[in-house]
């Protein structure tokens, strides 16, 4: 499936900015299941210095710094990505006891970049607490795969999806207490409960295609920024689970940028003199392209 994406946000500063910086993580990227075929920014006011490089992780960011006074500042992003079905893996992956194994000192060369996720991050902490709510999952020589799938169900339904809950700055400690939360704390959760096993978690950002009600236009803006885990697998390599929806990505998750938890991926940040308080706006569609349509 080939989507088409738009992805606006708008700040509105009560008091007038001077100068501002800015890091936009904005831009799909291509993997073995999505083609970026085509991708845009726009930003007003347009930015005297405007850089595009890949981070630590290989994800495409743009650094722009506005150095004109604005109360306002706005980017559009238009994205053409191509998602193909991903594969099932022919197994259920090994003991997940054996993985754990395979994370601790002396760890071999073939599992060097994945172990950099089995750590803490800023946003994400191991703890005894999550490795026992984890255990129920992951039982004796459950495979590693079919444990994953358990915690990400078990999380769907012991924890409910509110917007009003949280904020981006909460923290997992709250969520677990509150039991309620949004995507971005869904996949925290899952992650740090991964990493008390042991086991090598990161965080991915992206968008998910979203449908009208029966009978019911969709309406423009509906979609939205989404987010969700990846668990390493020997054999077979990283495998997505989305916890809010209780799926595994298919065709209708975009990615755009993976790290240890959202600090390595927010969408957009930045520091600025002036300003003072803030409206933000985010608007997402995410539009299927019809064969034969003109790229």
């Amino acid at each position: 499936m080939t989507y088409d994406i738009v992805h606006r946000t708008v700040y509105e500063y009560a008091t007038p900015v001077s100068v501002s910086h800015h890091v936009a993580r904005l831009e799909p990227r291509s993997t073995e299941r999505q083609e970026r075929q085509a991708f845009s920014l726009t930003i007003d006011p347009a930015p005297e210095v405007r850089k595009v490089r890949e981070d630590y992780f290989g994800n495409r960011l743009c650094s722009f710094s506005i150095q004109q006074v604005h109360d306002r500042l706005e980017t559009i992003t238009a994205s053409r990505v191509r998602v193909h079905t991903p594969v099932r893996p022919e197994s259920d992956g090994p003991d997940w006891r054996e993985v754990a194994r395979l994370f601790r000192d002396p760890v071999s060369p073939e599992v060097v970049d994945p172990y950099q996720f089995v750590f803490d991050s800023p946003q994400v902490r191991a703890s005894f607490e999550l490795a026992d709510y984890a255990l129920e999952s992951f039982r004796n020589d459950v495979p590693l795969l079919i444990g994953a799938d358990d915690l990400m169900r078990r999380i769907h339904n012991d924890f409910k999806y509110d917007p009003t809950a949280t904020t981006v700055a909460t923290a997992l400690e709250e969520v677990w207490e509150k039991r309620r939360g949004v995507c971005q704390d869904f996949a925290h959760l899952g992650i740090a409960c991964l990493r008390s096993l042991g086991l090598p978690a990161r965080y991915v950002s992206g968008y998910l295609r979203t449908h009208a009600a029966p009978g019911q236009v969709k309406l423009v803006g509906a979609d939205a920024s989404h987010a969700w885990f990846a668990l390493f697998c020997p054999g077979t390599g990283w495998i997505d689970f989305d916890p809010t929806n209780d799926v595994r990505p298919a065709e209708e998750h975009i990615t755009v940028a993976y790290g240890r938890d959202f600090g390595d991926v927010s969408p957009l940040s930045g520091i600025l003199t002036g300003g003072g308080d803030h409206e933000v706006q985010v608007a997402v569609d995410v539009t299927p392209v019809m064969p034969g349509a003109d790229a």
